[in-house]
């Protein structure tokens, strides 16, 4: 059996598996091709990959002669084409964000298996890219937002008199939350910290930070710990008590995404036109329609001297420990569906199911299936 892996678009600096997971993988009797210069965004040369027991191989030739393609970033609808029939394809495909190429995969007949479905149970922690990558966002954006602030974050006692810490306040206490959090901490800013979620209310409390309390809001075990859709009139409360703090705040940190939709605005406009000149806010759900009224993605916008940073794939501007976590998430995953150096797909195992977009062109993730239903 051979595994292939791609080399990710000009800006993807991330690579699926570093030659360190590589050696495992050959370890389970399977060949693994690397295409050439994979790796070298994130400082790991062809040659490290020949050492770890791979072979390096052009584009066309890892997509037509593997049996699983790997890689983060999806692929255009004309590589899918030239997979093989029975070819798995691996990736972060956005599958529920990404209908039309997640309807093409079913037409064509694919089997292909997108990481960002990973179910959020204990079992799957191991194999769950979204908390992998957050953790790496949670930690740039506050050093984002900390070149930014045209003041220190810490406390400092000098000379020429005392400087009080900086007051962060971040929205969405999830793996990339509770990151900024612990990582603001660090620096010696002043955190508050909100989600609609009362289980992360005791993590907040033991990193440290002040947890800002909306009374009523809708909880769904069944949610997988994500956070779901407010009632408007929670949701204007939530913004009220959000403004209040808002306009104390220095820098505002947002992180709240609902799998599937629309991120919820929690910042609006009028917020950020209170917020003090200086203050600096990372919208780290930009890309999936922003919690502030006024990010735009990828692109900085300043209005009334707030900046509103518009984060898109931060997780690529630390490639080498994010390709670790990645691989590792990876390798967990596939030791789901090789066994003795073949693809085995049980799909009795809810991680498998739960994270195949489609075998042989039939839907198998309940979320896709609901997807295609609606």
């Amino acid at each position: 059996m051979i595994i292939g892996i791609l080399k990710e678009p000009q800006d993807e600096s991330r690579v699926a598996l570093l030659p360190e997971a590589v050696k495992t993988l050959i370890s389970w009797k399977v060949s693994v091709r690397v295409e050439t210069n994979a790796g070298a965004r994130a400082y790991a040369s062809d040659e490290l990959y020949k050492e770890s027991g791979a072979e390096i191989h052009s584009r066309e030739e890892i997509l037509s002669q593997s049996d699983v393609v790997i890689g983060i970033q999806p692929i255009s609808q004309t590589e899918i084409t030239a997979l093989k029939p029975e070819a798995i394809l691996m990736g972060q495909m956005g599958a529920l964000f990404n209908p039309e190429l997640t309807s093409y995969l079913i037409q064509q007949k694919k089997t292909a298996f997108s990481m960002e479905l990973v179910p959020r149970t204990t079992r799957a922690q191991s194999m769950d890219v979204l908390s992998s990558m957050a953790t790496v966002t949670g930690y740039k954006a506050v050093l984002m937002a900390a070149n930014l602030l045209p003041r220190f974050f810490p406390m400092f006692m000098t000379a020429a008199g005392s400087i009080t810490p900086a007051r962060v306040l971040i929205l969405g206490a999830g793996v990339a939350g509770l990151q900024a959090i612990a990582t603001s901490r660090r620096l010696g800013a002043s955190v508050f910290a909100f989600d609609v979620r009362q289980a992360a209310k005791e993590e907040v409390l033991s990193l440290g930070a002040k947890f800002v309390d909306v009374e009523g809001a809708k909880e769904d075990k069944g949610a997988g710990g994500y956070a779901v859709e407010q009632t408007p009139e929670y949701i204007q409360k939530q913004k009220d008590t959000i403004h209040e703090h808002a306009t104390k705040a220095d820098i505002i940190i947002t992180t709240a995404q609902i799998p599937g939709r629309k991120a919820p605005q929690l910042v609006e406009e009028r917020t950020v036109r209170a917020m003090k000149p200086g203050s600096v806010i990372i919208d780290l759900a930009a890309s999936s329609g922003g919690n502030c009224a006024l990010s735009q993605p990828d692109q900085t916008v300043e209005i009334n001297g707030v900046r509103i940073v518009g984060v898109g794939n931060l997780a690529s501007s630390m490639p080498q420990d994010a390709s670790k976590m990645y691989g590792k998430n990876y390798l967990n995953f596939l030791k789901l569906i090789i066994k003795d150096g073949n693809i085995n797909l049980n799909f009795e195992d809810d991680i498998v199911t739960g994270t195949c977009v489609c075998h042989a062109g039939n839907p198998i993730s309940p979320r896709i299936i609901q997807m295609q239903n609606n």
